[in-house]
């Protein structure tokens, strides 16, 4: 098989599994009931998927270790993270991290 084909038979796989796991919900409707354990996970869903997206952003900012420690991404996100656990409110905490990552750059510019 070619590579194009190949390519096209895997667009139209995951574009398939997308429909088909969206249009469950939509079939099935209130007949399909989750277990209480699988509606939790499902909620921690969004935050899961937003940590795998920022993670190696932060971690991998410089290819040192002590680097990776110093950067102003690992910072911004502790700050962030902190603000987060204390304050329980997501814009604070984004305000936070975005003023400590500029506050940061903006003193390593200068």
């Amino acid at each position: 098989m070619s590579t194009a084909a190949e390519t096209w038979w895997a667009i139209l796989g995951i574009g398939a599994t997308g429909i088909v796991t969206r249009c469950s919900f939509l079939v099935f409707g209130e007949r399909l009931v989750l277990p209480a354990a699988v509606e939790r996970a499902l909620r921690l869903a969004p935050a899961a998927a937003l940590a795998a997206t920022v993670a190696p952003s932060v971690v991998m900012a410089d290819a040192s270790p002590l680097g990776a420690l110093l950067s102003p991404r690992l910072i911004a996100a502790v700050v962030a993270a902190a603000v987060m656990w204390k304050s329980r409110q997501m814009i604070w905490s984004m305000a936070a991290g975005i003023a400590v990552y500029t506050g940061i750059r903006l003193l390593l510019a200068a």
